[in-house]
């Protein structure tokens, strides 16, 4: 039986098959006109299952369940609203983890990634101590670096009490050991962490300038929270003042690491520059050989 005969004798609050669903999905996202319609209906069915890319391709006869028809009808129906997809999905990708994420908080990127590799080279030869995430949003990196790093303590803030929770939440997805590691805080850059000394402060802060808005895909703009991306008039509002505070909480030879703009990592150096008790100075590039990442030694005090 075809997948479209699947789809005419199954009610709308029915069972139905994973083809006759792949139909359905493309028949929202097609009027809607999002591209590759076909492909989308088949990711958001692995999303949904948690399960490979291709598991919807091969699997076309297993029966998919009321709940679950009804789960992917809605995400097909908010990514045809021009939610990104991971919004429609409810979920996103990072490193080993599979984070709930929604308008809440920023979705991670990718390049992301890369940021929780130079924070596991820095501690790799000086483990254990303490790592401060801020502005943690969906708990990515702090997540990430308690999983997989030698750190004693990952200590994550936000300013936002909604992104904590969905912090929080995922942080339920790791093991116990893991989970034993962190401590979220509410607050605004280290207000949260008065009197802790940390080996490493890492921050995938906003640094989008207000003029730059008309600049972003709409799925961006209009979606994702806007604390998450703005710095303010030239992006560097939130930089300048990480870069400023970040010296009363790091110990002695402890290292500043920052996802930035790529078109401001220059700029973010002459900031760091400013201070004396910054050293080893560096930017590093991401994936596609651009400026993503800007790190920093605070030099032992007399130095």
């Amino acid at each position: 039986m075809s997948g479209a005969a699947d789809l005419r004798e199954s009610g709308p609050d029915e069972p139905t098959t994973v083809g006759a669903l792949i139909g359905e999905l493309a028949a929202i996202l097609n009027t809607a006109g999002v591209p590759d319609a076909g492909r989308e209906s088949r990711e958001i069915i692995a999303a949904m299952k948690d399960a490979p890319r291709f598991w919807p391709t091969v699997n076309a006869h297993v029966e998919v369940s009321v709940e679950e028809r009804r789960f992917a009808r809605a995400a097909a129906a908010k990514r045809a609203a021009g939610a990104p997809f991971a919004y429609a999905v409810g979920t996103a990708a990072f490193r080993k983890l599979t984070l709930a994420v929604d308008e809440r908080v920023l979705i991670p990127r990718p390049e992301t990634e890369l940021i929780v590799d130079l924070v596991l080279q820095l501690t790799e030869a000086w483990p254990g101590g303490t790592a401060i995430d801020i502005g943690t949003g969906s708990g990515a990196i702090a997540l990430a670096l308690a999983s997989e790093s030698t750190l004693d303590r990952v200590l994550a803030g936000d300013v936002s009490s909604d992104a904590i929770a969905i912090a929080r939440a995922n942080a339920g997805r790791l093991d116990a050991t893991a989970r034993e590691k962190l401590d979220f805080r509410v607050g605004s850059l280290f207000a949260p962490f008065e009197g802790e000394q940390a080996r490493i402060v890492v921050s995938n802060p906003p640094y989008i300038a207000a003029f730059e808005a008309d600049e972003l895909p709409d799925s961006v703009r209009s979606w994702e929270p806007s604390v998450a991306l703005f710095g303010g008039p030239d992006g560097m509002g939130v930089i300048r003042r990480l870069i400023r505070d970040a010296r009363q909480v790091l110990e002695p030879e402890g290292w500043l690491v920052m996802e930035v703009d790529s078109r401001r990592a220059s700029t973010v150096v002459e900031a760091l520059s400013l201070y004396d008790s910054y050293a080893d100075i560096g930017v590093r590039l991401d994936l596609a050989g651009r400026e993503r990442f800007v790190i920093a030694r605070l030099r032992e005090k007399g130095k």
